[in-house]
């Protein structure tokens, strides 16, 4: 389980953007972080994979404080992180990024079997290089499938819609749904996509820096995907924290 105990977290110029925020994500669900712009989601996500440090508070993950452990010591004890816009490898194949997530050679039917739970064919992605001619939903389902390969206690995707076009997003979203079926260690996304929340275990509403609401899409339906406001909107949103 992971658990953060009043996480606060500022700018360099002293802006705060979390403000004592408690969570506890557990393992093996598919928990969606949520909430409006600025809310603080992108800085908790990054907090919990060690890009940033808290100015105050404590991170727990199996018990263990993690609060001071760089993000090189947090991978090594299985916590992965994928961002917005994944990076490209010349030169790397795919079959070579995903040994390479993987620690070691990996079997030809393991390579298969991680390709295609992002609902990619081995056959025709093993030996193409990770670059450009691959297109923003195939470089993102290629990231997912690199997380996978490394067999994470948690993985962290921070909003993996952002910059594809709806075919590719649609994709994802069936990437995600195959990934949920067979969940082996904890997923958390961030993300405004309404179909990415309802495919969720647990959502979390984030904004003015603290956890807003926590429940299930049923729990959390009316709220975030009713007439009061939709989650696609920014500027509804920010009438649940007022």
């Amino acid at each position: 389980m992971l658990r953060l105990e009043n996480i606060s977290w500022s700018t360099p110029d002293g802006v705060k953007i979390l403000d004592g925020l408690s969570l506890s994500i557990k393992d093996n669900e598919l928990t969606v972080i949520t909430g409006p712009n600025g809310g603080g989601k992108t800085t908790l996500a990054k907090i919990i994979a060690g890009i940033e440090k808290p100015t105050s508070g404590k991170i727990y993950l199996d018990s263990v404080d993690i609060t001071d452990k760089d993000v090189t010591e947090r991978a090594k004890m299985g916590v992965s992180f994928a961002f917005q816009q994944p990076v490209r490898f010349k030169g790397i194949t795919v079959r070579r990024l995903l040994e390479l997530a993987h620690g070691g050679k990996m079997p030809e039917d393991e390579i298969c079997n991680v390709l295609s739970r992002v609902g990619l064919c081995a056959r025709e992605y093993t030996e193409r290089e990770v670059n450009a001619t691959l297109s923003g939903g195939e470089i993102k389902r290629i990231e997912i499938a690199s997380v996978l390969a490394r067999h994470t206690k948690l993985s962290i995707f921070d909003e993996p819609e952002a910059g594809i076009d709806l075919w590719s997003f649609t994709n994802l979203i069936k990437a995600f749904e195959q990934i949920r079926e067979t969940l082996e260690g904890t997923l958390m996304i961030i993300s405004h996509q309404e179909r990415i929340l309802n495919i969720a275990d647990t959502i979390v509403v984030v904004g003015g820096g603290t956890v807003q609401r926590t429940g299930s899409p049923a729990e959390l339906n009316d709220e975030l995907f009713g007439g009061r406001f939709t989650i696609a909107s920014c500027r509804k949103q920010e009438a649940l924290f007022q």
